[in-house]
């Protein structure tokens, strides 16, 4: 039965790895699609915005990629990671924006290696560790890229008043995926804790609504405003962002082991908190994600009341809103609310307490035999962490530094 698991675990990775690769080309040839489209329909300043969103996300993604590969020992490096070291091709890998496409090659190499070791220790241990780095970019593409499109995308069919089912169902489609990337890495996080303590499929399910509850209306307001307003969203933007930046950096963010680099996670935090709560710290959490949701839903408020104000006052020059806006306001506001009600409600009924992970931590210390256990649990309390590493990590071996990254960002997701 155990080598039967196995084997559908095997299976299931391989297909996963195999799903990954087929969806990287297809979104290279939907993003190309996208740019002719735009050309076709003389919409240059569209296709422009459009380009440079998935340049300027490619560049980023890269950049974390090269990062998250000159941190991570060399014991955990796939085949094909170390063949591109070996020739000296990681650099120029990156630099042709293929940084994310060799990850999911190594990920499928690890699920073949899996499917013929039975220990499968490395496969195991590079396999948590390459799906955690994976489930960032993703996170971070879904933030930098795909919320963009999609506010570019809706602020076209309001300007167009393109409203029927098929756009509709688009529309809703797309702030799907986008929650869905984040609840993979929601998911991906169970690494991090014990067996008898994992997050079920009920907490990814509320864990999905209540970020599909607060994005959509957050990308909705933020594309009304767009179409009424399309030469200040910039200038909203950019300060808005800059103050969630200057944020991040108060709260003293250890993300990256240079400086640059943990600037540049500043900013990458600052574009996710534009449309969606990320924690970064350990300290007075719920304080800060108080703040947060009065400080966003007030902008929220803002944007869509300008939206109000600028078809009021040029209702005679604007085409009339096929929706009634004082509808779409109430809408908005209802799915908002009950999207933070769902967010209290997983926090208090899904969300594992950290407490309880120190004190399982402590219980379940004497058991931890592997190094696979060290990686698991060595991160979830700062005061554990080198006992623990120094107790199972294996001779020449380092894991100090990709113990930093992953101790931090599962210690900040858990608390």
């Amino acid at each position: 039965m155990k080598t039967d698991i196995c084997s559908c675990t095997s299976a299931l990775g391989i297909f996963a790895s195999s799903l990954s690769l087929v969806l990287f080309f297809w979104n290279v040839a939907a993003n190309l699609w996208a740019v002719v489209s735009f050309y076709q329909q003389e919409k240059y300043f569209s296709m422009v915005v459009f380009i440079f969103l998935v340049l300027s996300s490619s560049v980023l993604l890269n950049t974390f990629s090269w990062l998250f590969y000159s941190e991570s020992p060399e014991d955990l490096d796939t085949d094909v990671d170390r063949f591109m070291k070996e020739h000296g091709l990681l650099a120029l890998v990156h630099v042709m924006q293929l940084g994310v496409f060799l990850r999911r090659v190594g990920m499928l190499e690890l699920s073949l290696r899996g499917t013929f070791d039975r220990k499968r220790t490395f496969q195991n241990r590079g396999t948590d560790i390459l799906n955690f780095d994976l489930s960032a970019l993703y996170l971070f593409k879904a933030f930098s890229e795909s919320a963009p499109q999609l506010i570019l995308m809706t602020t076209s069919i309001i300007q167009m008043e393109d409203f029927h089912l098929f756009t509709v169902i688009k529309i809703v489609g797309s702030l799907s995926s986008l929650s869905f990337t984040v609840v993979s890495y929601h998911r991906s996080m169970d690494v991090f804790v014990p067996e008898k303590l994992k997050m079920g499929w009920f907490s990814s399910i509320i864990y999905f609504l209540w970020n599909l509850f607060l994005i959509g209306p957050r990308v909705v307001c933020v594309s009304l405003f767009t179409s009424v307003l399309p030469y200040y969203i910039a200038a909203h933007f950019l300060s808005l962002w800059l103050m969630l930046v200057l944020w991040a950096w108060w709260q003293n963010t250890d993300f990256i082991n240079s400086k640059a680099g943990d600037w540049l996670y500043r900013a990458i935090v600052g574009l996710i908190w534009y449309f969606s709560w990320f924690n970064v710290t350990t300290r007075n959490t719920k304080l800060i994600g108080i703040i947060y949701h009065v400080v966003m839903g007030a902008d929220t408020m803002l944007l869509l009341g300008l939206w109000w104000w600028k078809r009021s006052v040029e209702s005679a020059r604007l085409s009339l809103f096929i929706i009634n806006p004082y509808l779409v306001i109430g809408l908005l506001m209802v799915i908002y609310i009950t999207g933070v009600l769902m967010k209290l409600v997983y926090y208090w009924k899904c969300h594992p307490n950290k407490t309880i992970l120190e004190m399982n931590l402590k219980d379940e210390e004497s058991e931890m035999k592997t190094e696979c256990d060290a990686i698991s649990y060595g991160g979830l309390e700062e005061d554990t962490t080198v006992t623990l590493e120094s107790k199972f990590e294996p001779e020449g071996t380092v894991l100090a530094d990709i113990h930093k990254r992953i101790r931090h960002m599962a210690v900040n997701f858990y608390s």
